[in-house]
């Protein structure tokens, strides 16, 4: 099922409109060519909704979030919402500070979310204001363990319910669920913590698998996510002892391009609840 995921992104190579974090754009438009989309950004109040229009699906990350994009990503959103296209939210560092945060809550609000995608933290913020963050990273004490797993699923349905939306919540286990069902991931590396960009990657992919996956948001997100983590297993496989975080970078962009629906599915780690 979640190989059939990738393989209608390969198939249909869905455009997706990006307003993302500056700091790694780049690297959000290389995952979407490896993955076997097409990538365009375009945060500009003056043309957003009309890129919009024209791609299939739309990622919006506040990464970087600042007073001149913020109108773009309404503008993009609802439009998105009118044409039916799927639309992802990554609340980057959601609970940081007030304007990350309540700009969040409007985006909520005001636009219809396929998917929200973020750490523990950044989805409790959004859920209840309780998470707190490290920086844009999720804070230990939100940590998401065996311990506390059965508890955290109980929360993402329960957030899934109130959103309507598929909710991702990525870390040492991810969790993908809607209000009903829940994919408990145990793809990745520890490594991957190292590199900046991983998850606005995934964000950017995800949206695509959504795009290419229209009647499947649950198994599209969760194939996404265990592409990713699976990618960043075989790059870490790779590595010698004269390679660095920045070559673990590209190795698990070259792991997304090389990646076969057959080795996802044979590869992917996951228990539904």
């Amino acid at each position: 099922m979640l190989g059939k995921m990738l393989e209608n992104v390969r198939n249909t190579c869905p455009l997706i409109h990006n307003i993302t974090n500056y700091v790694t754009v780049n690297d959000c438009a290389n995952i979407l060519l490896a993955c076997g989309a097409s990538p365009i950004m375009a945060d500009d109040e003056a043309e957003a909704a009309e890129i919009t229009s024209i791609c299939g699906g739309l990622n919006i990350n506040i990464g970087t979030l600042n007073s001149n994009t913020i109108p773009s990503m309404f503008l993009a959103g609802k439009r998105a919402n009118e044409l039916g296209h799927p639309v992802l939210l990554d609340p980057v560092g959601a609970g940081a500070s007030k304007l990350r945060t309540e700009t969040a809550w409007k985006l909520l609000e005001e636009i219809n979310f396929t998917c929200i995608r973020g750490n523990i933290s950044e989805i409790k913020t959004l859920a209840s204001g309780a998470g707190t963050t490290k920086g844009v990273d999720a804070d230990t004490a939100d940590k998401v363990t065996e311990e506390n797993l059965g508890e955290a699923v109980a929360f993402v349905k329960k957030f899934a319910a109130k959103t309507g939306a598929v909710i991702a919540i990525t870390g040492a286990i991810d969790i993908v669920a809607d209000s009903e069902k829940a994919y408990c991931i145990r793809n990745g590396h520890p490594m991957m913590s190292s590199i900046t960009g991983t998850g606005c990657q995934l964000s950017a992919m995800t949206a695509a698998f959504l795009t290419a996956n229209p009647d499947s948001p649950l198994e599209a997100a969760a194939a996404a996510v265990c592409a990713m983590g699976f990618a960043g297993e075989l790059a870490h496989a790779r590595m010698t002892e004269l390679d660095g975080n920045s070559s673990y970078r590209n190795y698990i962009i070259d792991a997304i391009c090389n990646m076969t629906p057959e080795q996802l599915e044979k590869g992917a780690k996951y228990e539904v609840r």
